[in-house]
């Protein structure tokens, strides 16, 4: 019986280890229970993917399974940096991580609701284009942006506080910036990390940095009413 137990195990290892090595996959614990835990970031993006084909417990870094097929997020990571599993055909977020400590992108779905999502989001949370009718199920606690266009919401009842912030965010101009990218939500992380924004002054070549990033054409006439733009 033990010694049926280890083939087992070897046979599991050897099997998670090729499917690793397929998907590019590296500095990765085998856990006791088959799962895996990885140091850094994991991409299984425009796989064709229907299922995520190796059982996750922890990313350090981003978990990506975004342009694929999938119609549950069973075996996605409990713990990671950021989330990112939009543009699939997803109806549930139920599997996903219980802790995202950066961005949470799921737009680009089927989804009717949010329950199931993380409590808090550490970075932008995004559920565009979906089929929302409410927010019902949200993150309680989000550290970003929070971006919900293109849905059918008509229930705003019941919204964490922080939800406050998200409308003071539209006054303060923030979106004039944001809709220069066709509300695409990966902007928001991009213009953090180039530091294109700088107080009042919006820096050109950083600007232009995200747009190639994203690979998007850069408009001929870029016009600002909040911001320089130098």
């Amino acid at each position: 019986m033990i010694k049926n137990f280890k083939l087992f195990k070897l046979y599991k290892n050897f099997k998670i280890h090729n499917l690793c090595k397929e998907y590019h996959i590296k500095n990765y614990t085998i856990n006791d229970d088959m799962s895996i835990s990885v140091d850094g970031n994991v991409d299984l993006s425009y796989r064709n993917l229907k299922f995520i084909p190796i059982k996750f417990k922890e990313v350090s870094g981003h978990f990506s399974c975004r342009c694929n097929k999938l119609i549950s997020l069973k075996n996605c990571p409990e713990t990671v940096g950021g989330f990112y599993c939009s543009h699939n055909h997803l109806t549930s977020l139920k599997y996903c991580p219980e802790t995202v400590g950066d961005d949470f992108d799921c737009d680009n779905n089927k989804l009717t609701s949010l329950e199931g999502c993380p409590k808090e989001v550490g970075g932008y949370f995004s559920c565009s284009s979906n089929n929302l009718t409410s927010l019902e199920g949200c993150p309680e606690s989000v550290g970003g942006y929070f971006s919900c266009i293109n849905n059918q919401i008509t229930n705003f009842d019941g919204l964490p506080e922080f939800f406050e912030r998200y409308i003071n965010l539209y006054e303060n101009h923030v979106y004039e910036i944001y809709n220069l990218f066709k509300n695409d939500p990966r902007c928001i992380y991009w213009i953090r990390e180039f530091g294109a924004i700088q107080g009042d002054e919006v820096i050109r070549d950083r600007l232009e940095e995200v747009y190639h990033t994203l690979g998007m054409d850069i408009p001929k006439d870029i016009r600002l009413e909040n911001y320089s733009l130098v």
